[in-house]
């Protein structure tokens, strides 16, 4: 039954940390099922897949925050489309809490959709949208080795974290949108850090 999830692993192995030792995969989807050893999630795809739950894993609540709350010096992590003009026009931007700057700096490929990307770093200038895109932010970020201009809808989910260890019983039920960062380990698919929104909220990454 894991078939389908231990595939996912080897295709998306790159597209996560690579620091870890063994491949590992986002899944996004809803908690169908959670118990003190297992949690099962339906992915987005409409697969069902039920992982081990260590005694160790992460939980952080992911929380809607506005626009205005992108300010220069801020550090954050954008999902984005490639534009034609070289630009990147974003999916969803995630403000780090100022203890998590520095994390995943860099722009590289992600999963949110299909040639989408990600760009984690400092708001080095902030100014209104072009007039195509009323409301909206241009961000320009900077960070080692590069530098991105950033087109923000003022439509696009903007969020932040915080811990969510204290309140994992109340975030973690059955119908909580979810990403969840799994891993085989022990030849078994385990969640190892889940990002959970708060009365049905969906984490945007």
């Amino acid at each position: 039954m894991f078939k389908p999830f231990l595939v996912a692993l080897g295709v998306l192995a790159t597209t996560l940390s690579l620091a870890q030792s063994a491949p590992a995969v986002r899944l996004r989807g809803t908690i169908e099922k959670i118990d003190a050893t297992s949690l099962t999630v339906k992915e987005r795809n409409g697969e069902v897949i039920t992982l081990v739950r260590p005694a160790d894993m992460a939980v952080t609540e992911v929380v809607p925050i506005a626009l205005a709350d992108i300010k220069p010096g801020s550090f954050i992590g954008t999902a984005a489309m490639p534009q034609a003009d070289g630009t990147q026009l974003a999916l969803e931007v995630l403000v780090f809490p100022e203890s998590a700057r520095g994390s995943g700096e860099g722009h590289y490929p992600w999963d949110l959709q299909p040639q989408s990307t990600m760009t984690n770093a400092t708001v080095a200038d902030l100014a209104a949208a072009p007039a195509t895109v009323p409301g909206g932010q241009k961000l320009t970020l900077r960070y080692k080795g590069g530098e991105k201009v950033v087109i923000v809808p003022a439509n696009v989910p903007v969020v932040t974290f915080k811990p969510g260890k204290e309140d994992e019983n109340v975030l973690l039920q059955p119908g909580a949108r979810v990403m969840v960062t799994a891993q085989e380990k022990d030849s078994k698919p385990t969640a190892l850090r889940v990002l959970v929104g708060r009365n049905g909220f969906a984490p945007p990454m």
